[in-house]
Order: structure tokens, then C-alpha cells, then sequence
């Protein structure tokens, strides 16, 4: 683990593993009475937003943003795409998990830091991208009623949430939503459907395996039942029994808390043609996109690519055969990484599907949503081929549900 300072917006040499002292001016936050223990808490200016926001001891700076309601830009949460560099002013920090891969040499050289995974040792502050105006970056948090589940697949579930209606919620094409869990755990899941469609929501789910909200929502949904309360923003430790019972309880009412929009993935509007490359549930926030596009009757050619396993794993594929036959879609072309021999699609990798069939990329404004292996190659060969826009969101799982997901599977072998 290292230790970086950067003062006066000059970057500094890592400090080694000692704790560093704050810079000269840096105000620590309140310490333990009586102790020389690590500040409960310090301090984070965004400088371009003139907003200062307390962090908590192993917060990520991002998170300290979502709790303070701001939308900054991110994506995959994982440290892998690179979303939410920002550049950093003043202060000490570290990376507990070693510095990420979605953070370049060159983007280090220049002061920059990944914010979901970056922790401060120091007050600091920081300058973000800003795709939106910070009027438009407020988060709401609010209660959801799940209104239906339908299953769309083997491992998929279309989730219908009924937000309440006397409260406003307003997305763009491509955000997303999380869901909160006990314990201040969270899910993150793509809206599916278009801008002005709540008071409903939907969402396309699909089940991980040891994942605990959608290992105890498919279990819900095969039981029939939906009746409890989840305590989703109480704070402090939960055990992972307790955790368990109180979110089986909330699937069985058919509450949840979520909050959004998030997200900086969403409609662009151009007059170039659209590409949409998708993996698995990356068609959510893909859907989302080209329902705004139909509905609004945008005139937008769009071409969709969507990756998937196997034929079974293709949950949408006769509504998307329907929009190219109402001529809402230009092409639609399924890809399978494990088809049988007699599929007559495409085989093999969804980027590697659109580098054998399209050769002008750089006409096309690109969205890419999916596993983070997927979105890594999209932005690496499409810009090699000449892509200019490409807009993409990089699915990745939370820290704890991998490490649930490695005991379970763990436990079977």
C-alpha cells in the first residue's frame, strides 16, 4: 500500500507505508478523545463544485460523494474503466488494494486519482469532470414497491418497481439505480426503461451465483411470495445472518429502498449513426437508450450487437427481431461465445462480431454496456479502428458480493 501527497497541484513520490503528515494547512477532522488514533473523519473539497464533504475512515472518496448526493461521474465502481479519475489538488491518500488497473501511467503522471477506490490519509481536494451541469446531479433516495416479476430467461428476471407518486424521479437513457441493502451494502442495476416512464421502473436482473439480493429475490419469486421491511439505509455492522433474514423479509413485502439516477452513461444527442454492443443484462441500460430514441421518434439509425452465452441466455431476442421489422431497429445482430453448431448467428466475442462487420467505426457514435473484460476491448480496438464517441458503462460486481461469490463457490467444489 502507498502513500501519495500532492500539494499545490504538484504530485509528489510515494511516501512508503508510513503514515504520512498532512500537508501544511490541511485541517484534520476531530480525533477519539484522549487518543492519537487516525482522524474519525477528514475533509473533501470538490473545488469546481465549491462543495466540502466529510469521509469517513475507509470510505472510497465516491462514496463519500453518493452520500452526500452528489452523481459524479463513475461507472463500474471496480477501479477497471477509468470513469471516475479526477484530478487531485491538494492532499495525502493511498489505495488500499494497490493502485487500480483502470488508472494509466500517463493519467498518474498527471495528478490524476480514481475516486471509487482512492482513500484519504488528509483533508483533500480534488477537481471532477462535469458532463452535467450540478444542477443535475442530485440523487434521491426513496421507497419501491416491487409491482412484478416476470422471468425473462433461465437466470433472468424482469423486475417492475412502483416508486411512490407524489415523488418525482427524473433519469436519462443509460443511468442506473441501487438498491439498498442492509448493512449499507448496495446492488447497482441499469433502468430499462425510457426517461418519463416512472412512477415504474424496470429492470432486467440477473441471478449471481452466492449473490445475496438476487440469490433472495429468485428464491422469493419461486416461492410465490413477496410479503416484512427492509431496514435498507439503517447504518452500523449487520451480521450476514441477520443481514440475510432482514432482506428475505423485505423481498417478501415487496419493499426496497433504491437511489439514483446514477451514473454518467446516457443518450447523446447527435446526428451520427448509432452502435449499441451489449453483454448479457448490459441490454438494460442499451434498452433504455433506444426506447427514449423510439418513443421520441429521433430518427436515429441504430445498429445493436448483443453478446450473450448461449441461445437460451437471449431473453429479448424476438422484440428486438421486432423493432428491425418495424424499422426501429437498422440491424440487430445476436452474438453467442458458446453457440451450438446450428446457430446461424454470430460466434465468438460481441467486439470481435463488430470489427468483422463493421469497418467505418468512426461514423458511429458507439454505447457499450457489459462485463468490464468486454468494455476494456470495446474501448481499446474500436478506438484503434477509428471509433471517436464511445460511450460505455462497465458492469462489475460490489467488493462483498464477490467475496460472497467466492464462498459459494468455494462451498460446491
Amino acid at each position: 500500500m502507498e502513500t501519495h501527497r500532492r500539494v499545490a497541484g504538484k504530485p509528489q513520490e510515494p511516501a512508503g507505508l508510513s503514515e504520512a503528515r498532512p500537508p501544511d494547512g490541511a485541517r484534520p477532522g476531530p480525533r477519539a478523545a484522549g487518543s492519537r488514533c487516525k482522524p474519525l473523519w477528514v475533509k473533501l473539497r470538490i473545488a469546481n463544485l465549491d462543495r466540502e464533504l466529510e469521509v469517513l475512515p475507509g470510505r472510497s472518496l465516491l462514496e463519500a460523494a453518493f452520500a452526500a448526493g452528489l452523481n459524479v461521474p463513475h461507472s463500474c465502481r471496480g477501479g477497471n474503466c477509468g470513469s471516475c479519475a479526477a484530478l487531485l489538488l491538494e492532499g495525502e491518500y493511498f489505495y488500499p488494494n494497490g493502485i487500480p488497473l483502470g488508472l494509466t501511467e500517463q493519467q498518474r503522471a498527471h495528478g490524476q486519482v480514481l475516486l471509487c477506490q482512492v482513500r484519504a490519509r488528509s483533508d483533500i481536494t480534488v477537481e471532477i469532470s462535469l458532463p452535467v451541469s450540478a444542477d443535475d446531479i442530485a440523487i434521491k433516495r426513496l421507497p419501491a414497491r416491487i409491482e412484478h416479476c416476470e422471468p425473462l430467461a433461465h437466470d433472468v428476471l424482469r423486475v417492475t418497481l412502483r416508486l411512490p407518486i407524489a415523488e418525482s424521479f427524473s433519469f436519462q437513457a443509460g443511468q442506473y439505480l441501487d438498491v439498498l441493502l442492509p448493512g449499507g451494502r448496495r446492488r447497482s442495476f441499469s433502468i430499462a426503461s425510457a426517461p418519463g416512464s416512472a412512477p415504474l421502473l424496470e429492470l432486467q436482473i440477473r441471478r449471481a451465483v452466492g449473490g445475496e439480493f438476487t440469490e433472495a429475490l429468485f428464491a422469493a419469486v419461486s416461492a410465490g411470495v413477496m410479503r416484512g421491511t427492509m431496514p435498507a439505509a439503517a447504518s452500523g455492522a449487520m451480521s450476514s445472518e441477520a443481514a440475510d433474514v432482514s432482506l428475505e423479509r423485505a423481498l417478501r413485502s415487496a419493499l426496497l429502498t433504491i437511489e439514483g439516477p446514477l451514473g454518467q452513461f446516457r443518450y447523446h444527442e447527435s446526428a451520427a449513426p448509432m452502435l449499441l454492443v451489449g453483454g448479457g443484462t448490459g441490454l438494460a441500460p442499451l434498452d433504455s437508450i433506444m426506447r427514449h430514441v423510439i418513443e421520441r421518434n429521433l430518427k436515429r439509425p441504430m445498429r445493436l450487437f448483443w453478446g450473450c452465452r448461449a441461445a437460451r441466455d437471449l431473453y429479448a431476442d424476438a422484440r428486438l427481431r421486432g423493432y428491425v421489422r418495424q424499422g426501429a431497429l437498422q440491424e440487430y445482430v445476436p452474438v453467442l461465445s458458446e453457440a451450438a453448431e446450428s446457430f446461424g448467428g454470430e460466434h465468438g466475442l460481441v467486439h470481435q462480431a463488430v470489427l468483422r462487420r463493421i469497418a467505418d467505426l468512426d461514423r458511429y457514435d458507439v454505447y457499450a454496456a457489459g462485463p468490464p473484460a468486454m468494455i476494456a476491448a470495446v474501448r481499446r480496438e474500436f478506438a484503434a479502428r477509428g471509433a471517436q464517441q464511445i460511450h460505455f458503462d462497465s458492469f462489475d460486481y460490489a467488493p462483498d458480493a464477490l467475496e460472497r461469490q467466492r464462498s459459494a463457490a468455494a462451498s460446491t467444489s
